[in-house]
C-alpha cells in the first residue's frame, strides 16, 4: 500500500508541476498570432511496438492555452520522463504549416530500466 500512495503522491506533485509550467508559460495566441485553430493527434507506445497503447485527440484551446506542449509519460512506474515537444510543435506553427508530425522518446526512468515509451504526434493547424 506504501508504494501505491508514494506513486500516488509522486503523480500529484508531477501534475501540480505541470500546472506552474503551464502558467507561468506565454499563451500560445501570442507565440503564434495567425493561429486559428489547433489539433493534435497523439499515439503512444512502447519502442519498437506496432500499435500503440494510448491513443487520443488535443482540441487546443487557441485563445487561452499555455504555449507549453510538454506531455506526462502514460508508464505508471515512469520517473522524471515525459515528452516536451514545445519547440517541434511552435516551429511547425509559426512556419504555418497545417498539417505536421513528428515523435518524441520518454527520457525518463522505469523501477529497472530506462523508459522505452514513445510519442508520435500528428498537428492540424488552420490559419487566419
Amino acid at each position: 500500500m506504501a508504494s501505491f500512495r508514494s506513486r500516488s503522491t509522486e503523480a500529484s506533485q508531477a501534475a501540480a508541476e505541470r500546472r506552474q509550467r503551464e502558467d507561468r508559460a506565454p499563451r500560445l495566441i501570442a507565440e503564434a498570432p495567425h493561429l486559428a485553430s489547433l489539433k493534435l493527434e497523439i499515439e503512444e507506445m512502447r519502442q519498437g511496438a506496432s500499435v500503440p497503447e494510448t491513443v487520443h485527440v488535443k482540441h487546443v484551446a487557441v485563445a487561452h492555452a499555455p504555449a507549453l506542449f510538454d506531455l506526462p509519460c502514460l508508464d505508471s512506474t515512469c520517473a522524471g520522463g515525459g515528452h516536451d515537444v514545445t519547440n517541434q510543435v511552435l516551429a511547425a506553427l509559426r512556419s504555418r504549416l497545417p498539417k505536421f508530425q513528428g515523435e518524441h522518446a520518454c527520457n525518463g526512468m522505469t523501477r529497472t530500466a530506462a523508459c522505452t515509451r514513445v510519442l508520435r504526434y500528428v498537428g492540424i493547424a488552420t490559419y487566419k
